[in-house]
């Protein structure tokens, strides 16, 4: 049987992530994933893909306070509650076009952001208080989902077995092994066959805490963007390798169902168990569907 081999949470989109033993599970993903976004003056989001110094803004869950921090920088907090944001201005902001809703966290953090960045840079809160609806051409099964300043779904999925298989192809060409912290997933399960994810309709996860188990509903395969070339450690593309791994895998994960969209991993909903705590080593249940190829 599958299992859960690491869980990851990005408090702050396009940052660094966060490896977890358990996080609690609530409808719109990981408790605190991408509850933060960094934006422009103007409010247009800000990432990677055009700031990969962003990956070096590492942060930690403190008992009250989200602790920001970055090489030259002094620590930055903010509360985790958004109630104990001091007057925030209410931000409406855009995800891939999709309406989104933000409080400002202040005048520190953006002279923060705006100094590690180098670019005029606010730090958005996602307003407690209002919703970002999930695409409804893939929520009909659950009747329907809400997310933060994620890309579009709550969470994203991705077995072992993929990143191992890209790395051996890496490997076979002379390109250095990638870490799964490239592919951002908030799952990664130990126990499927290599892309056996694009394949699961539903992970079901027994024992998740009080009352019913856990029931993840994957609805679409994750088109790759750039991201993946940027070392994390690094917050720049490795120099002798920039375009890796996108080049090796658009030789076999370029996807005619998606336009010819590099797919990896698999996005999912929360069926049911919001509320319950994922564990690394907890056993899944994976059911396959064959019939609607993502």
């Amino acid at each position: 049987m599958p299992t859960i081999s690491e869980l990851f949470v990005y408090p702050i989109k396009s940052c660094a992530g966060i490896a977890l033993r358990e996080a609690r599970l609530f409808a719109t993903g990981l408790e605190y994933d991408r509850c933060w976004m960094v934006t422009d003056a103007a409010g247009a989001m800000l990432t990677q893909r055009a700031y990969p110094r962003m990956a070096l803004i590492k942060v930690e869950l403190g008992e009250q306070d989200l602790v920001i921090r970055a090489p030259g920088m002094s620590d930055l907090r903010t509360p985790l509650d958004a109630a104990q944001l001091d007057a925030p201005r209410a931000v409406q902001t855009e995800v891939w076009g999709d309406a989104a809703y933000g409080l400002d966290t202040g005048e520190a953090s953006a002279a923060w952001f705006s100094s590690f960045l180098g670019v005029p840079a606010r730090l958005l809160r996602f307003n407690p208080e209002r919703e970002r609806i999930v695409d409804p051409d893939y929520t009909e099964r659950v009747g329907g989902a809400t997310t933060h300043f994620a890309d579009g779904f709550p969470l994203l999925v991705i077995g072992q077995a993929s990143l191992d298989d890209l790395n051996r192809r890496l490997n076979s060409k002379g390109a250095p092994s990638i870490p799964i912290d490239r592919f951002r997933p908030n799952v990664v399960l130990e126990g499927l066959d290599a892309y056996e994810e694009d394949y699961v309709e539903t992970l079901s996860v027994e024992g998740g805490g009080e009352g019913e188990g856990v029931q993840l509903q994957l609805v679409k395969l994750c088109a790759r963007c750039p991201m993946p070339t940027i070392d994390q450690a690094k917050g720049a593309p490795d120099p002798a390798w920039p375009h890796e791994p996108t080049d090796t895998m658009s030789t076999y994960r370029a996807n005619p169902q998606r336009g010819g969209a590099i797919t990896f991993g698999n996005n999912a909903l929360v069926a049911s168990g919001a509320g319950a705590w994922l564990r690394v080593g907890q056993v899944v249940e994976a059911e396959l569907g064959f019939g609607d190829f993502q």
